[in-house]
């Protein structure tokens, strides 16, 4: 018999950033009070599909503070550990820490980093993020066999662009888009289906649709 896993790759919740800094990968930003709402569905909504017989049986996230924010109301309701996971970690980018990203685009200093937008030459590229969270999703949908065998689950919290780069790639997509038709919303659930040959379907959810209505558009991911 054929065993396949699902791993389900969702997007951390909203996060408290007053100054609106495209914050990447910097310490010290943590969910707004909307983001724990939404973590608090996502909690909800796993805890529903356990109890119509699909339970989750692994978690991980980035070690980013949002990421394990948003994580820990799933964990506490199904009493699992969570891993870090450093390899569905946000994107480098070289406009960390920046706020007013368009005032700054404007300045010559920083034109050389959009030379190349199909890499992205302003950051880490994309088939780089996809490689990293593959490998971490078949690292966690082996783990998941090996110990609960055929349909185990996981659920793996990470960051906008490095799920979607991965969806793009599993769909058979280009990687380069525009970030303004990302399908990726706050806590939102974009699930592979792990088979042996690797990633055989994809499907895309969004359990906080209401909340994220109300959310803010912030830089950063």
């Amino acid at each position: 018999m054929t065993e396949t896993a699902t791993v389900h790759l969702v997007r951390h919740g909203e996060v408290h950033n007053p100054e609106r800094v495209l914050y990447g990968r910097l310490p010290g930003f943590g969910l707004s009070d909307l983001g724990q709402q939404m973590a608090d569905g996502i909690a909800d909504y796993f805890a529903q599909r356990a109890d119509r017989g699909q339970p989750v049986h692994l978690l991980a996230a980035s070690p980013l503070q949002r990421a394990q924010e948003t994580i820990a109301p799933l964990a506490g309701r199904l009493g699992l550990p969570v891993t870090i996971e450093d390899r569905v970690l946000e994107a480098e980018n070289a406009f960390e820490g920046l706020s007013n990203i368009k005032r700054h685009l404007r300045t010559p200093q920083y034109w050389p980093l959009l030379r190349n937008p199909f890499r992205p030459s302003w950051g880490e590229p994309y088939k780089h993020q996809v490689e990293r969270v593959l490998q971490a999703v078949k690292d966690l949908a082996d783990r998941a066999l090996a110990d609960h065998g055929d349909g185990a689950e996981a659920v793996i919290v990470s960051h906008q662009l490095p799920i979607w780069v991965t969806r793009l790639w599993a769909e058979q997509r280009p990687l380069w888009h525009d970030p303004r038709q990302r399908e990726c919303t706050l806590t939102s659930v974009t699930s592979l289906r792990i088979g042996p040959t690797g990633v055989e379907s994809v499907s895309y959810t969004e359990p906080n649709r209401e909340l994220s209505k109300q959310a803010l558009a912030l830089p950063g991911a």
